[in-house]
């Protein structure tokens, strides 16, 4: 392709508009010069008009030549052929019939109950010989912002209150410390530890911010070679006939292409390839809003590699009939398993009860926490690719006529499980593993209070089972203490710190 260079009024306006970077570096014949007069480019115009969108030149008399120069960058910005499809495959998709729900076999699910000591801990053990041979990878969902927390910045720099005041990023990098060490300890003649590698997806409105973040901060103790941060990407907002929506009349109206996004940036980043060099047999992929989250645990990915399945995922149990969570089906019967979203629930079905077990039939709540073997994240990457069908969510689009009324396509990370050969469920227990963080202080539930709370509760019951005492000036249900990742990851070796001593409630407990 041509590299272009725009002449405008502004001196400053000379850039690469298309191609890859080889491509222009490779080229020897001198760009093509291009004026942007009274009319728009007319390839340019003839290209729209092959995918219906030359509507997004409707104003182009009435803008200045520098707003004509920013309109044809963003025109260039966007794969048409691409995007085309994902409009025509996800709109057409609307209506098309899909299989019967069934509740999830039995058989899918590692409950708690039925876990014995020496499973876990065989488990355990496999999970971290696995991660000293450097097989495991760990991506992190974090393109979020925290609008609803009541902040602009990135999600993950937010800290829920801890004594410590860590944020969520500091907890998270503290765990994957943590459980290099314990797969370092578990190696006989080891000397060395072996780096988890972290890739970080950020969103166009976090990638700065966390990047600067994780540098100012020192990558919390970690090698900063063992991070590696990546946008998701975005698509643009289209009417309900599929056209572009204009943000501004030099700008197409752009939203991120949703957590499932991570499969299309993994692959155009060539990470997975990257996963592949450093040997890595298994991904470990989460969410960045839990506070309770064990990152690369052990005794998951040790009953992961037993089942020998191409994905996993851990569950938590429905709290009550109208909780509004996802839940994990199965798509008719012996299909693969997928999640079905709340809103895609009727009433009957939020309460219908196991008559064997007594439990809710829909029961297992989607968490967001995955576990894929590498092999299986570089098929799913080209399968969705390929359908590219996408969820349409309704939303109020900021576009040049106000707020209008469009369509924001999305993808989400449990749309890799339909093409899932195999795949198994693995029951946590809440209180131990899931404390979202979603809405600010003083609404109902999942707030950075109730984080506080679960995670303070947890870490006293691990110092009171290691010997410790608490006292406390307010009542315990309302503190606690707090240990530090670096000291435990998951309330195993706390005797020697803790036996015999007392701690005062609130404090953190650290190394």
């Amino acid at each position: 392709m041509k590299e272009i260079i725009l002449v405008g009024p502004r001196t400053d306006s000379v850039m690469p508009l298309a191609g890859s970077e080889s491509e222009r570096q490779g080229s020897a014949s001198p760009p093509e010069v291009v004026a942007l007069g009274p009319t728009p480019p007319q390839d340019m115009v003839e290209r729209l008009k092959d995918y219906g969108q030359e509507g997004s030149f409707s104003l182009w008399d009435e803008i200045l030549p520098e707003e004509r120069e920013l309109l044809v960058r963003d025109i260039e910005s966007i794969d048409l052929p691409r995007i085309d499809r994902i409009i025509r495959r996800s709109l057409g998709s609307r209506g098309v019939p899909v299989p019967s729900i069934e509740p999830v076999p039995e058989s899918s699910v590692s409950t708690v109950e039925e876990r014995t000591a020496e499973e876990k801990e065989r488990w355990w053990k496999r999970g971290l010989k696995a991660i000293s041979e450097g097989k495991l990878a760990v991506v992190l969902l974090a393109g979020g912002q925290g609008t609803r927390l009541g902040s602009s910045d990135p999600k993950g720099c937010f800290s829920i209150g801890l004594p410590s005041n860590k944020s969520l990023f500091q907890l998270q990098a503290e765990k994957i410390l943590s459980v290099q060490k314990l797969a370092a300890q578990s190696t006989e003649g080891s000397t060395s530890t072996v780096p988890i590698h972290w890739y970080i997806m950020t969103s166009p409105f976090t990638d700065e911010a966390t990047r600067k973040y994780f540098q100012s901060r020192k990558y919390f103790g970690l090698d900063p070679d063992q991070v590696t941060f990546f946008q998701q990407g975005t698509l643009p907002c289209v009417s309900p006939d599929g056209k572009f929506i204009m943000e501004t009349p030099f700008k197409v109206a752009k939203a991120p292409d949703g957590n499932g996004g991570v499969y299309a940036a993994l692959k155009s980043h060539k990470l997975l390839e990257d996963m592949a060099m450093r040997g890595v047999k298994y991904v470990d992929c989460y969410g960045v809003d839990n506070a309770l989250v064990r990152v690369a645990d052990p005794t998951f990915l040790g009953y992961f590699i037993e089942k020998g399945v191409a994905a996993s995922a851990k569950v938590v149990r429905k709290g009550y009939p109208q909780e509004k969570v996802g839940v994990f089906v199965q798509r008719g019967k012996g299909g693969p398993l997928s999640v079905l979203e709340y809103s895609e629930m009727d009433q009957n079905m939020c309460s219908e009860i196991n008559q064997t077990t007594g439990r809710l039939r829909y029961c297992w709540s989607n968490v967001c926490l995955h576990l894929f073997t590498l092999d299986f994240l570089n098929h799913v990457a080209n399968s969705l690719e390929k359908d590219s069908i996408y969820h349409i969510a309704e939303k109020k689009i900021p576009s040049i006529h106000g707020f209008t009324m469009g369509i924001k396509l999305e993808q989400f990370i449990f749309d890799a499980f339909t093409y899932a050969p195999s795949m198994a469920l693995f029951e946590i227990l809440r209180e131990e593993e899931f404390a979202p963080v979603k809405n600010a202080n003083g609404a109902s539930y999942d707030t950075p209070d109730t984080a506080k709370l679960m995670l303070l509760r947890l870490h006293s019951r691990w110092v009171v089972a290691a010997g410790g005492f608490l006292t406390h000036s307010v009542p315990l249900y309302l503190t606690g203490v707090e240990v530090s990742p670096l000291c435990s990851y998951a309330g195993e070796n706390l005797e020697s710190i803790c036996r015999g001593r007392t701690f005062h409630a609130p404090s953190e407990i650290s190394i």
